[in-house]
């Protein structure tokens, strides 16, 4: 059933936002008739928030993004062991620029299947995924594909992964152990068959857990609490110089737009100021327009009535002139 409901949740977590759970109901009620615990399994499957929603995105649609912050988080971790302070300075940077592009990456597969994403979302993104760059487990839970919540990491302590996938089960499953030399050679010499117990000269004893056999490697001493967190200081305090510098950029930035916003702010007073003007100017035209088109009009009155008198005139001339004395 763990398998069954592995690939259930991650065909479910892969959905739009708003399509989880109707699409969560209708495989409940598929697995009910042939199997009830399933059902039951796949309706107690939890919705994400959207911040791991849109890291689910980014790995369904982006998975080369997220292995290179895997890549990059082991090559960290592995500089935090030796305590290579110029490394983890060069690393931070290189961090700081594959989150950007994976954050931007996040939200161009969210926004892609119909769910804008806010800055705080974006933030809660960024923050899932600098913990993936910081445990191991956390990449895990990340490439899931199956997160719930935001994970967060302070470079010290193990990031928590309490209810942080909705299949915990499948974060613990392991790629087959390859053969070693000496299981290669034994199958060479047998011709690929098995080896019975004790041909090999060796006593019959049961195989050890996959994890046991890993825990009798050997393995480097890791650093101390305190110079874990030493490191992590020096990556703080390298991170904190380039904020600062970013910052000062910013507030030149800053002066430059104020004062293009004060001289926008002098000609938008200066325009008004005009444009009052020539209201008043316009006002003024409009009223002599009135005036000297009610004068034109007296006066074309009166020329008309002169030129009715002058008709007159000139007619009463011609009758005298026609007329015997």
């Amino acid at each position: 059933m763990v398998e069954l409901l592995e690939d259930v949740a991650r065909r479910l977590y892969a959905l739009p936002f708003d399509e989880f759970v109707p699409a969560r109901t209708v495989a409940a009620k598929d697995a009910a008739p042939s199997d009830r615990p399933l059902s039951q399994a796949i309706r107690e499957l939890p919705k994400p928030s959207v911040a791991a929603w849109t890291v689910n995105m980014l790995t369904h649609h982006r998975p080369e993004a997220v292995q290179q912050l895997r890549d990059l988080g082991q090559t960290m971790q592995d500089a935090q062991a030796s305590l290579d302070a110029a490394a983890l300075r060069e690393l931070a940077r290189e961090r700081r620029k594959l989150l950007g592009e994976a954050v931007s990456a996040a939200r161009m597969a969210a926004e892609g299947r119909g769910r804008k994403i806010s800055g705080a979302v974006a933030t809660e993104v960024e923050e899932t995924l600098r913990a993936a760059t910081a445990d191991p487990a956390a990449a895990a839970a990340v490439q899931s594909g199956m997160l719930l919540r935001v994970l967060s990491a302070d470079g010290v302590d193990q990031v928590d992964l309490s209810r942080a996938v909705a299949v915990p089960s499948a974060l613990g499953k392991l790629p087959a152990k390859p053969p070693t030399a000496r299981s290669a050679a034994g199958a060479a010499s047998t011709g690929g068959r098995p080896v019975p117990p004790h041909a090999s000269g060796q006593p019959d004893t049961p195989e050890k857990p996959r994890l046991q056999a890993v825990r009798q490697a050997p393995r480097r001493p890791s650093p101390s609490v305190l110079d874990r967190a030493l490191a992590a200081l020096d990556e703080a305090e390298a991170a904190a110089a380039e904020a600062a510098g970013e910052a000062e950029l910013r507030a030149e930035a800053k002066e430059e737009a104020s004062a293009a916003f004060d001289r926008l702010t002098a000609a938008v007073t200066e325009a008004r100021q005009r444009l009052q003007t020539l209201e008043v100017s316009l006002e003024a035209a409009r009223k002599e327009r009135i005036v000297a088109a009610a004068e034109a009009k007296q006066a074309a009155r009166a020329a008309e009535k002169s030129q009715r008198s002058a008709m007159l005139a000139k007619e009463r001339v011609l009758r005298l002139r026609n007329t015997p004395d």
